[in-house]
């Protein structure tokens, strides 16, 4: 069950059919498990992932919060499994808004990883992208671009130069740069994780339109509107049919097409 709705959510983008695949998963593991079970916090964190997916972040808090709970108790606080969920928690956090709140969850995942995985692995190179994605939304690029560096120096040394999860990389890093001023720099990142995702993940992606989105927002920067507002509109395109019209990813490249005649700065 989890498995078929980890493909629909992960590989698909859907998210609609994967829902009631995960939620029956969680209630079959709550009925014939013990409680607190690790596999109920399992069921609960993909729950919860989708859920945000979705921009349902107020339903997807407490499933979170349970899953972590579930796993300190049962693995342990510097548990491996432990960090996966302090960091899907901060992730959520983050999203609320909250980042003082998922700044000291995203660190101690970190400290996890690198001291029982690793320097190297990639699940270390995941929590320096979250860490470094929440320092430049701090404004401290000055700490978050070495981490972004080394982050997509593990995913190109251990999955290669055209994985998604180099993409994301190359989108995080090209941010930081585009946020200290060099467009010149970010575009050639924007601009392979765009075309890394098309030709792995495919066309209509969400993760595609955020890839558009990217780009569209460092046009935008440049001012070349022309350019922006094609990738713009099939930014929007995909959304609409992946996610739900209110989403706020949905509603956020709306929004920019809506302002992009007019509006002379970055996208929101």
């Amino acid at each position: 069950m989890n498995e078929l709705a980890l493909y629909r959510h992960e590989v698909l983008g859907a998210y609609a059919p994967a829902r009631p695949l995960y939620e029956r998963a969680l209630t079959i593991r709550e009925k014939t498990l013990v409680p607190d079970h690790p596999l109920t916090a399992v069921s609960l964190h993909n729950l919860a992932r989708l859920l945000q997916a979705q921009g349902d972040l107020a339903t997807a808090r407490p499933l979170c919060e349970r899953a972590l709970a579930i796993c300190e108790k049962a693995l342990g606080s510097d548990h491996p499994d432990t960090a996966h969920h302090l960091n899907n928690l901060a992730l959520l956090l983050q999203g609320q808004g909250d980042l003082a709140a998922a700044r000291p969850l995203f660190t101690r995942a970190l400290a996890i990883r690198e001291k029982a995985l690793g320097f190297d692995h990639l699940l270390t190179a995941a929590s320096l992208h979250n860490l470094a994605h929440l320092l430049r939304d701090q404004g401290d690029l000055a700490a978050a671009r070495p981490l972004s560096e080394r982050a997509l120096a593990i995913c190109e040394k251990t999955l290669g130069p055209d994985h998604p999860d180099t993409a994301h990389n190359l989108n995080n890093l090209a941010n930081v740069l585009q946020a200290e001023g060099n467009l010149a720099g970010a575009r050639p990142l924007h601009e392979r994780a765009l075309a890394i995702r098309e030709r792995t993940l495919g066309p209509d992606h969400p993760a595609t339109a955020a890839s558009l989105h990217n780009l569209v927002c460092l046009f935008g920067d440049q001012g070349d509107f022309a350019a922006a507002r094609p990738l713009l509109e099939r930014s929007l395109a995909i959304c609409e049919k992946a996610l739900r019209p209110e989403h706020p990813d949905t509603l956020r490249v709306r929004n920019n097409l809506t302002s992009l005649p007019s509006d002379g700065r970055s996208c929101d």
